[in-house]
């Protein structure tokens, strides 16, 4: 059995929460794979979860009173273009207390291997504890933590410290690895590892749909696309918008359930106004983890048209959705294509180009046959390579490279 030591600032504090729920659900298929797994997480107020059970967590404090402690938990930047001020200002002491919660933890429990998810800051505090107590160090990239990495002389060099001391680096698209590699990450330590879901906990099922359907005004006869995930720029929910005041989709019985909330919230639903196609969105804004399988099943389509600028990574809601047997059409950057299968899972089209994501989504629109078709494709890739059992499995075989130890099952 191997102890892997986790370091991230995202991660689930109440039931439906979704902070960091790809790092949960990868931590606990590493204990159903028999491993003891260690998670190390800074403090916040909304925490509601009991801090044993498959998983231990160990949460540090970092700023007094506590209130202060706003880092963290999707709430660290702005539009996930820029750091907020506040972030600035409290960064010293949520990097300080990180190391030395981390440090004094890791020296008496002695994990194998530190897996931090984020260059920044976890993989800086992580490359600290490597260093000191010789623990392999690896670094997952999954997303805006690219950006943040490059943003001063500073952060560049705490990133770049991060990369020399880390035995391997994982990211969830080429853009996210290139984007690494020219701030000095070594391109030999990279691995493409995406995070995957749970066949098991989303599946194709009708329980909850019809209600759903008629809770968000959606009449009997709409063909539903889904649109999951945060509203900002790089996620390109916005070229939906402007692709549903297109032909055909502006002439046909479409409906598009917006989930999620963000910085563009109120300038996407003013975008839908102006082009005249309000009555086809339905802006939900954040759905409990617990619920949402409902949602994805009520979708026909998922739809996640993501940007290259900023670069970003795999959206969790592509494997999400395959999973519950549902086509997606999807741009070809961000990671999309290491999950969708162009013209057999979905379709790929170029970023930021509503016309041809319009014209993808009107080939299944009319096609029930061939949504199916292309979902139950989606289903097969998730249950044979991108569900979490598989990826779990990878990793766990570079962990055990690393610190010389047998892999077992």
């Amino acid at each position: 059995m191997m102890h892997i030591g986790v370091l991230t600032h995202n991660y689930p504090r109440f039931a439906g929460d979704f902070s960091g729920t790809f790092v949960e659900a990868l931590c606990q298929e590493f204990a159903a794979q028999e491993e003891q797994v260690t998670i190390w997480a800074p403090d916040d107020a909304a925490y509601a979860r009991p801090l044993d059970g498959q998983v231990r967590l160990q949460r540090y404090r970092y700023a007094w009173p506590p209130a202060w402690q706003q880092l963290g938990y999707m709430r660290s930047m702005q539009g996930d273009l820029a750091l907020r001020l506040n972030t600035y200002a409290l960064s010293p002491g949520f990097f300080a207390s990180g190391i030395a919660t981390v440090l004094r933890q890791a020296r008496r429990t002695r994990p194998d291997v530190l897996h931090a998810h984020w260059i920044l800051p976890n993989g800086f505090i992580g490359a600290v504890v490597s260093r000191l107590l010789d623990i392999p160090l690896v670094v997952s990239v999954p997303g805006s933590d690219a950006q943040v990495a490059g943003k001063n002389p500073l952060f560049r060099r705490m990133a770049r410290f991060a990369f020399d001391q880390a035995g391997l680096l994982t990211a969830n698209s080429e853009a996210l690895r290139d984007a690494v590699v020219a701030l000095g990450a070594d391109p030999a330590k990279f691995d493409m590892i995406i995070y995957g879901t749970d066949p098991n906990a989303l599946r194709p099922q009708t329980e909850g749909v019809a209600a759903r359907r008629t809770e968000l005004g959606i009449p009997a006869d709409a063909t539903v696309l889904l649109c999951v995930g945060r509203m900002v720029y790089k996620k390109g929910f916005d070229d939906l918008i402007r692709a549903l005041a297109l032909s055909p989709l502006k002439e046909s019985n479409v409906v598009a359930v917006m989930i999620g909330q963000g910085d563009q919230w109120a300038e996407w639903q003013r975008l839908g106004e102006q082009l005249g196609v309000a009555e086809k969105l339905r802006w939900v804004g954040n759905v409990p983890k617990d619920r949402i399988v409902v949602d994805y099943n009520m979708a026909d389509v998922l739809v996640m048209p993501s940007v290259s600028r900023p670069a970003d990574g795999l959206n969790v809601c592509v494997l999400d959705a395959m999973s519950c047997g549902k086509p997606v059409v999807a741009s070809s950057v961000a990671g999309n294509a290491l999950a969708v299968v162009d013209g057999v899972t979905g379709y790929l089209v170029p970023e930021q180009s509503p016309a041809a994501l319009a014209a993808a989504l009107a080939r299944l629109l009319h096609d029930p046959n061939l949504r199916q078709q292309m979902g139950a494709a989606g289903r097969a890739r998730i249950e044979n390579e991108l569900g979490w059992p598989h990826l779990a499995r990878r990793y766990r075989a570079h962990f055990a490279r690393l610190a010389n130890l047998p892999i077992e099952n």
